[in-house]
């Protein structure tokens, strides 16, 4: 008979995907919400990176649209978390998503090079309130699913993610090139305020503290360091918050160096080769979650599947930057392929994360945890972007080379992640079990006598 933990629910015992939906009514209408929100998303993203090379051609300029994204949401980040652990999260994703309704109509006034800087402005916007957005997000799912619905929820979500980045990646690629740049953003405008909507009509049970006395600054500063020191009291929480991370020390400068790449397969249609191939990273995180799920189902070796994630991602970046990208259909087809299976790995790194921090994580913490992953994570991403975007800049190296650089960098890091956090892993599991059998002799020795 096979091992269980507490946290470890037997793959039969788990819901499926249609039952979850079906029976769920509070997830499905969460799950609902998002779907339309991240459809709209990635048609504004291939908008925004298509007006900015039209406008400036720049690879810093289009690498600063990654770093408007990702800077203003890692120093939001930690108070997004407090927010979040304070507050009505359900009240705080509608908000955030009628305010980024708003926010994204002021993309339809950058019509000029000299009108990029407040793009940039409206982008950073946009992130800082999307960063109390995501924490509650995933903070409400383990409130609104039962234990053997968690993982099936948190895959599926993973998977709308994706399908979503596919279909609206793709689909906004030819709408840009069909009906304009600025009908884009409008349809971008009308999903947040359709998902706002669906989260409305949603039930979030919360345990919510009560907010400590004193000036708010000084509330704010005291809870967040709060949230670090857990990470420090916490080491098997701490050691999960970096996987994210550790993939985008390398990844976020890769996925950057795909929409270069675009214009590279499609030089007559940018929009529709950077649609392509953020399609098919779609594609394969789509994929990732779902196999991961299947395939490793003894939650023990998680943690030594997401460095083997990180390094098997690179390997399949570090093909991209090395075959030829002269061979007509064939190469967007090649690169397609390449580019599902780094994303599948990335994919599956980011679902089991993300189950292990919402099992191992007190509910009155999960916020801030949260938030601090992703402070970590958008850090990574836009270190890994601005050293990117400037070697490209300055041709220091060539794009196909960078992506061989960076995809080397990122195996490394996975190799790393192997050789140093899952032995740790593996020593703490096998002290939990010495702890449990303990307790166990401990209450049957009354017996013996």
């Amino acid at each position: 008979m096979r091992h269980h933990t507490k946290h470890d629910i037997p793959v039969e015992e788990r819901a499926g995907y249609v039952e979850l939906v079906r029976s769920n009514a509070n997830f499905r209408r969460l799950w609902a919400g998002s779907l339309i929100s991240y459809l709209g998303d990635w048609f504004n993203l291939i908008a925004l990176y298509t007006l900015v090379t039209m406008l400036t051609g720049s690879p810093l300029a289009i690498g600063a649209i990654f770093i408007a994204k990702m800077l203003p949401w890692a120093l939001s980040a930690p108070l997004a978390g407090l927010i979040v652990d304070r507050f009505n999260r359900r009240r705080l994703m509608i908000g955030a998503d009628v305010a980024r309704g708003i926010i994204v109509l002021g993309f339809l006034f950058i019509t000029e090079a000299a009108h990029v800087p407040l793009l940039y402005v409206l982008i950073a916007l946009e992130m800082i309130v999307g960063s109390v957005y995501q924490p509650a997000k995933s903070s409400s799912v383990p409130n609104i699913t039962e234990p053997r619905e968690l993982l099936t929820a948190n895959a599926l979500s993973s998977a709308t993610w994706s399908t979503m980045l596919a279909m609206g990646a793709a689909l906004g690629g030819f709408a840009v090139e069909l009906w304009g740049i600025q009908t884009v953003f409008i349809i971008d405008s009308v999903t947040y305020f359709i998902a706002a909507w669906f989260i409305y009509r949603t039930r979030i049970p919360q345990k919510t503290e009560v907010s400590k006395s004193g000036p708010i600054i000084q509330t704010a500063v005291r809870e967040i360091w709060d949230g670090w020191q857990h990470l420090r009291r916490h080491p098997r929480v701490g050691r999960i918050s970096m996987a994210k991370a550790t993939w985008a020390a390398a990844g976020g400068g890769l996925v950057y160096m795909l929409t270069l790449l675009g214009e590279q397969v499609s030089p007559g249609a940018i929009a529709a080769g950077m649609g392509l191939l953020f399609m098919a990273r779609g594609i394969g995180t789509g994929i990732g979650p779902v196999v991961a799920r299947a395939v490793f189902t003894d939650e023990r070796h998680w943690p030594t599947v997401l460095g083997g994630a990180i390094a098997v991602s690179g390997v399949f970046y570090m093909s991209v930057g090395m075959v030829p990208w002269d061979l007509g259909p064939w190469t967007v087809a090649i690169l397609i392929g390449l580019v599902v299976a780094a994303h599948a790995s990335s994919g599956a790194n980011w679902v089991l994360a993300t189950v292990l921090l919402q099992k191992r994580t007190e509910d009155r913490y999960r916020g801030r945890v949260f938030a601090t992953e992703w402070l970590l994570v958008m850090i990574a991403d836009t270190l890994s972007i601005l050293l990117a975007s400037l070697l490209l800049e300055l041709e220091l190296l060539t794009l196909s080379s960078a992506f061989v650089a960076f995809a080397f960098l990122q195996v490394a890091f996975g190799i790393g992640w192997l050789l140093v956090i899952a032995p740790k892993e593996r020593q703490a599991d096998a002290e939990e079990d010495d702890a449990m059998e303990a307790l166990a002799e401990e209450a049957t020795e009354p017996s013996r006598g």
